[in-house]
This record gives structure tokens, C-alpha cells and sequence, in this order.
């Protein structure tokens, strides 16, 4: 269900896990992608879900006046001399790229302000989904103002298709992954939450795409020590699919290590401060 709603506002104050940013963007709230898919995700756990009514992944509201007011508080960051410092991180609480961007194009009218508005500081674009190919030429229009982070959890499609089955293939992304870096856009690949994978496997495929990759986990970056994730249901999920080990405290550092051996340590960053350095 995806209902058209008129916003009062579009970039919102942040801070806390994404501290070096000044704002969030995000064009939607909830999640198309299905009630099944994502069982991970922190917003399923906030109050924009519990009071929705909703099933989370079955319900989206698009805010089809985002474009005119980025517009205008742009204009406005500009009269308070605010303009170049700006950094934006699109989306922290949707994917800006879910399937109602092919119809709506509200995430493709941002970009064009973007555009348009002069040399605003910096722009993080954060999906997972292949649709943000479509853009391809507009972000390059941006310039080094811009930057996308492709979320790619797991080298393991039998085990995406059983936690997110209704996401993009691994190799889908993958593919997306390599077309953005080829486009000479700069890129990171997301592996958040990581999922199981095989570490040497995965760290080659990500590092042959990009030259950059950022690692988190179920517990780092659930923004509450892996409280959420806990009460989401995730170590019963992984338990139930023979990984109930997969959250335990340095599950992770394998695929750090193989990334890093591959990408030079400069290039892989975890979690908290990985996204902030980008």
C-alpha cells in the first residue's frame, strides 16, 4: 500500500550513530520490500512501525512534495551560510530506491535539486537496491559531492533468499556494485548487517567491485548494542538456520581481516566510525 503524503520538512538534524553527518533525507517512510524480508531491520523496532498499524514491509508513505522542499531549505542553508558545509546521509530509515522510486521518481527529482542547487558540502545515497542504475548520469553530474554505499550482507544467495527473499540477488547487486565504480562514481559496498558468508569468497568478490567497503554487524550497529536485533528475533532466526553462533562478539573479524588484505586497511572501515569516514 503506498500512500502520497505532503511533508513539512525533508532534511531532518542528526547525530548519535551517524554523528559526522549534519542531516538525514529520507523520501519515504516504511518499506515495500515485503513483511518477510529483513527481519534485521532496526525501524521494525521504532515507534514509526509500532503505531503504523501496519505489517512492517507491507506499507509506504511517499512524500511526493520532498523535491520542492529540498528546494527551499536548501535556499535557505544558503542565506545562513550553512550551504557548503551540509552533509546529508539519504536514506537512514527507507531505502530511497524501493520499488515505488521506478513510478514515483521523488529520489531522481532530489538528486535534481541536488543538481541544480550549486556546491552543497556532501551527499551519502545508502540502498540496496539495483534500481539506483537508472541514476547513473546524474550522480556522475554531482560530481565529488556525491557517494553511494550499495548494501551487499552475504556472498550467500541460499541464505539471502531464506532471511530477505524478496531483496535483490547477491549477484544482482553485485553487478550494480561494479557498474556504479566503473561509472567512476565513488562507492562503498555495505555489508550491513554482515551476514554468514564465506569470508575469503566474499572479500574477493566486493573487493574486484570497489575499493572501499564498510562492515557491520547485528550487534554493533543496531544502535543499541544488539538490544533490537535480540528483540527482533535474530538469534532465534540464525539459531534455526544453523548459526547460532553468528552473533557472538568477533564473528565478524574474518571478513575484516580478508577485506583489508585485499583493500588495504585505509579502505575498510566497521561500523560506527566506517560510516562516519565516508
Amino acid at each position: 500500500m503506498i500512500e502520497h503524503i505532503q511533508a513539512t520538512s525533508i532534511l531532518n538534524p542528526t547525530g548519535g550513530f551517524l554523528a559526522t553527518y549534519t542531516h538525514s533525507l529520507n523520501a519515504y517512510q516504511g518499506c515495500a520490500f515485503g513483511k518477510n524480508s529483513c527481519p534485521y531491520c532496526y525501524v521494525r523496532a521504532m515507534p514509526i512501525q509500532r503505531f503504523s498499524g501496519k505489517a512492517w514491509g507491507e506499507w509506504v508513505k511517499a512524500k511526493v512534495n520532498a523535491a520542492d522542499l529540498l528546494e527551499h531549505e536548501l535556499e535557505s542553508a544558503k542565506r545562513k551560510g550553512n550551504f557548503g558545509r551540509l552533509r546529508i546521509f539519504m536514506s537512514t530509515a527507507t531505502d530511497p530506491y524501493q520499488g515505488a522510486e521506478a513510478k514515483l521518481k521523488i529520489t531522481q527529482r532530489l538528486l535534481e535539486v541536488f543538481r541544480a542547487s550549486g556546491e552543497f558540502g556532501y551527499l551519502v545515497v545508502q540502498t540496496r537496491s539495483p534500481l539506483i542504475e537508472r541514476d547513473i548520469d546524474l550522480l556522475k553530474e554531482l560530481g565529488p559531492r556525491v557517494a553511494v554505499s550499495l548494501t551487499i550482507e552475504t556472498n550467500r544467495d541460499e541464505l539471502r533468499k531464506l532471511i530477505t527473499p524478496t531483496s535483490p540477488s547477491i549477484e544482482r547487486r553485485l553487478s550494480t556494485l561494479e557498474r556504479l565504480t566503473r561509472a567512476g562514481l565513488k562507492v562503498q559496498a555495505a555489508i550491513s548487517p554482515l551476514l554468514p558468508c564465506d569470508a575469503e569468497t566474499f572479500a574477493d568478490l566486493i573487493a574486484t567491485r570497489t575499493s572501499r567497503a564498510v562492515v557491520d554487524t547485528l550487534i554493533d550497529g543496531d544502535g543499541a548494542g544488539g538490544r533490537r536485533s535480540t528483540e527482533l528475533g535474530m538469534p532465534e532466526l540464525l539459531r534455526s538456520l544453523g548459526y547460532g553462533d553468528w552473533m557472538r562478539p568477533g564473528a565478524h573479524l574474518p571478513v575484516l581481516e580478508a577485506l583489508k588484505q585485499r583493500m588495504g586497511v585505509e579502505n575498510v572501515g566497521f561500523s560506527q566510525e566506517g560510516f562516519n569516514l565516508f
